[in-house]
């Protein structure tokens, strides 16, 4: 199949896509990404990369076709809003000349935002291919959950834009089951509604420790408590320094967080002001293709939400990753993600923005025997086998995107 997926994000920027993009290609498929330029999350443009360009590339046997967008900054405020609209803007605009060719469907990837739609509304009508989009956040709900909007008209328009943008899909994909009844309210009928859920990249797979390996080098000596991914407001990193607070006199429970975000620097003056430095290490962004190593030196792995009703219908896609590795997860999350790790027996769950209960799990594992640890972990990719398996998803993605195809 000729297959154009649209995402505002993709390599080098981590993001499922990328990984879902090379494995289409690995199975015959012609595929062309049409998205902007990479400056997530650090809000600054990748070394190479700039406001116009460079336009066209290769990934993997993938045409990466590029349109220009205002750096997201700090990643708040108008800043952020003119990262959104400009991409929107500029990638319907250029879209006649970066989108150019024909293809048998549109698959668009949404994480926020949701105005990557109005390009791809745009490309179905003139490519006349049907449009597969697969949300990752829920809008309006995100917007007023992560704080970013809080005026009532503003939400009140997002909400009618998704309704618009939800009215021009063949197929919206939805990668929990929980959002099914929000897209349905906005008007999709039920049977154009299918769970995708995200898998992880094959480099995610459980490893031995290595005693050589230079992550280990990086690392603090004692019980390591590792988290991956975003520094931003959903990720209730007041919580995990609480908790860290709490757990002070543990000398040997050290908290290690490997990402970056527009809370980063928050974070660190949090570090300071709490006297954490000992036991507290922000390591900054490493590359996705090593993470597993990093994860194999790791105790157990930790995934944090806000406590707002939208993230409870939310799988953090860092929780795949974790259990493809098969390390034991401590996640403070209610709804879909906790309820993953509970009914797997992966980890621990506590509610979300609760330090003392943070606290609590993190000084129970801490005290779990090794050979526990591991049988924990073990559940948890057997876990990932059964439910979140790459090529098991992949299949699933080609099947729906040759039904809409055919229609």
């Amino acid at each position: 199949m000729r297959i154009l997926v649209l995402s505002q994000y993709f390599w080098p920027e981590s993001f499922r896509i990328n990984d879902v993009v090379a494995g289409l290609v690995e199975r015959g498929h012609a595929l062309t990404v049409y998205t902007g330029m990479p400056n997530y999350p650090g809000g600054r443009f990748f070394d190479g990369y700039g406001f116009l360009g460079p336009r066209f590339e290769k990934y993997r046997g993938a045409e990466v076709r590029r349109a220009p967008v205002l750096a997201r900054g700090s990643g708040s405020g108008l800043r952020l809003v003119l990262n959104y609209a400009s991409h929107a803007l500029l990638a319907t605009l250029l879209a006649p000349w970066l989108a150019r060719g024909a293809f048998d469907a549109i698959l668009v990837f949404e994480p926020s935002p949701m105005t990557i739609g109005i390009p791809g509304r745009w490309l179905r009508a003139a490519k006349r291919a049907p449009l597969l989009f697969w949300v990752q956040d829920l809008w309006p709900e995100s917007l007023s959950a992560t704080g970013a909007v809080t005026n009532t008209a503003v939400l009140s328009a997002a909400d009618r834009l998704v309704r618009w943008i939800y009215r021009g899909c063949d197929r919206v994909l939805v990668q929990s089951e929980a959002f099914v009844a929000s897209v349905a309210a906005h008007g999709v009928p039920r049977e154009c509604i299918h769970y995708l859920p995200n898998s992880a990249e094959a480099f995610y797979r459980q490893l031995e420790p290595g005693r050589d390996d230079p992550e280990a080098q990086e690392l603090p000596a004692g019980f390591r408590v590792m988290y991956a991914g975003n520094i931003g407001a959903a990720q209730a990193f007041a919580t995990i320094l609480s908790a860290a607070e709490l757990l002070r006199a543990e000398t040997s429970i050290q908290w290690v967080v490997l990402g970056d975000g527009r809370m980063r620097s928050w974070v660190e003056a949090q570090i300071r002001d709490r006297g954490l430095a000992g036991c507290f290490h922000l390591l900054g962004q490493r590359p996705p293709e090593r993470m597993a190593r990093y994860f194999a030196h790791a105790d157990v792995l930790l995934a944090t939400l806000r406590r707002e009703p939208i993230f409870a219908y939310t799988i953090p896609s860092k929780i795949q990753s974790y259990l493809a590795c098969g390390k034991p997860v401590i996640a403070a999350l209610e709804g879909e993600g906790g309820r993953i790790i509970r009914d797997a027996g992966a980890g621990w769950v506590v509610p979300p923005e609760n330090p003392k209960a943070l606290a609590d799990a993190v000084l129970a594992a801490s005290h779990t025997p090794g050979p526990e640890l591991k049988a924990i972990g073990d559940r948890g990719a057997a876990c990932f086998r059964e439910h979140f398996d790459r090529e098991k998803l992949l299949t699933r993605l080609e099947q729906l995107l040759r039904e809409a195809a055919a229609r």
